[in-house]
């Protein structure tokens, strides 16, 4: 599965587990930042750097979403196998 395609399954992943996904200019004078999982007035949010590339997009949304209980949402074989070995294999 490419990286464009897992990006698509990870961000209705999100929406199921009622997670909003957005998409923000971060900058940083010293680093460049890829975003993460925070909460804000009690919503949960996956914050993500749209300047970054569709892997970093990938790689971050999959950090935020492996922090959720996963065990009762159905995902196709693909996709649980990506959250559980991430890039590892490839």
């Amino acid at each position: 599965m490419d990286d464009t395609t897992i990006l698509g399954h990870l961000e209705a992943l999100a929406h199921t587990l009622g997670v909003q996904v957005r998409y923000e200019p971060l900058e940083s004078e010293t680093t460049f930042p890829t975003g993460g999982l925070c909460r804000i007035k009690g919503k949960q949010y996956i914050i993500v750097n749209e300047m970054a590339s569709t892997r970093e997009k990938v790689r971050t949304l999959s950090k935020g979403l492996r922090r959720f209980d996963l065990s009762q949402v159905y995902l196709k074989p693909a996709v649980r196998d990506f959250l559980e070995t991430g890039f590892e294999q490839g």
